[in-house]
């Protein structure tokens, strides 16, 4: 079995707040955030936001968009695609979206074909549990993918995470 399917299975991992502080800086502010619930808020601070409560896949996102998706295999596939969806359809200006960087996925190439920049980090990105505590380094790298007009702000910004590369 793979190390993959040894995961925990829960998709409520939140992003540390310099990831965030960084997308921010990139893309001016974040207007949409459209997995997401009231804890995480607190760091990401998005115009508009949508819960599993919410439905996010069934919201428009717009503007400015921020995803941490649910790493699950059939919901990271449906956020990733709705993502890439509506950035082909001009109502996302920008995205910054952290996933892990499973190059092998079809959702993963769905993302790198509107991508304007992917930073791949240094190690593992550690995540931020409900309990507000960070945990441990997950199973799989990460990566962070870029979609906007702000290719050499997210490279520099960026690139102190990883080495980022331009699509």
């Amino acid at each position: 079995m793979s190390h993959v399917k040894n995961n925990s299975g829960n998709d409520e991992w939140y992003t540390q707040e310099k990831y965030i502080e960084s997308a921010r800086l990139v893309m001016g502010n974040i207007d949409t955030d459209p997995a997401s619930n009231d804890i995480a808020q607190q760091v990401v601070r998005a115009s508009t936001y949508f819960t599993k409560e919410t439905d996010g896949l069934s919201q428009i996102w717009s503007g400015r968009v921020w995803m941490n998706p649910p790493y699950s295999a059939k919901l990271i596939g449906e956020f990733c695609s709705k993502l890439a969806l509506f950035s082909r359809l001009g109502v996302v200006s920008q995205f910054i979206t952290l996933t892990n960087n499973a190059t092998d996925t079809k959702w993963f190439s769905c993302l790198i074909d509107v991508a304007d920049a992917v930073c791949f980090p240094k190690g593992r990105i550690r995540f931020v549990a409900p309990d507000g505590i960070l945990r441990k380094t997950p199973l799989q790298g990460q990566c962070f993918v870029y979609h906007g007009p702000n290719v050499k702000q997210f490279e520099t910004e960026f690139s102190k995470y990883g080495p980022v590369m331009k699509c």
